[in-house]
C-alpha cells in the first residue's frame, strides 16, 4: 500500500516515483522498444499483436491505443518513454506537451518562450477545483 505524497497534490501532475515506475513497468518497456526500427514496423503493421508482448494492464493498453498521453502518465509511464510513441506517431515533444496541456502546439510554445506557466493559481489541486467550480 503505497503512502500519501505531498506532491500527489499538484494540479496536473503525475510525478515519476518508484511506485509509478512499478506500476508502468511494462507499458514503459513497450514504450521504449520502440527505440529501434525493427520493433516500430512491427507494432505499426499490427498494433495489437505486439502490444500483446507486454503484460500491460488492460488500462494501460487502452491508453496506448487511444494515445490518452496523460492516462500513460497516470498509469506509470515515464513522459520520455511515452514520447517515443508520440514519435512513432510523428508528434514531437513540443507538440506533444501541447496536447497534453490542451493549449496546442503554438499556445504552449509561446507560454514557455514567455518563461513558463505562472505558479500562481497552480500549486494545489484546490486552487484548480475553486476554478472548475466558479465556472
Amino acid at each position: 500500500m503505497a503512502l500519501k505524497k505531498d506532491y500527489e497534490d499538484i494540479p496536473g501532475t503525475f510525478v515519476f516515483d518508484a511506485d509509478r515506475g512499478r506500476e508502468g513497468y511494462q507499458l514503459n518497456q513497450f514504450c521504449i522498444s520502440l527505440r529501434l526500427q525493427v520493433n516500430r514496423d512491427a507494432f505499426n503493421a499490427d498494433e495489437g499483436a505486439y502490444l500483446d508482448k507486454y503484460p500491460m494492464t488492460a488500462d494501460q493498453r487502452q491508453a496506448v491505443i487511444d494515445r490518452d498521453w496523460n492516462r500513460l502518465l497516470e498509469l506509470g509511464g515515464n513522459i520520455y518513454y511515452t514520447s517515443k510513441l508520440a514519435a512513432n506517431d510523428g508528434i514531437n515533444f513540443q507538440q506533444l506537451a501541447g496536447l497534453m496541456t490542451g493549449m496546442g502546439n503554438e499556445a504552449y510554445r509561446a507560454m514557455m518562450v514567455a518563461g513558463g506557466r505562472s505558479p500562481e493559481g497552480n500549486r494545489y489541486q484546490s486552487e484548480w477545483d475553486d476554478k472548475e467550480g466558479d465556472s
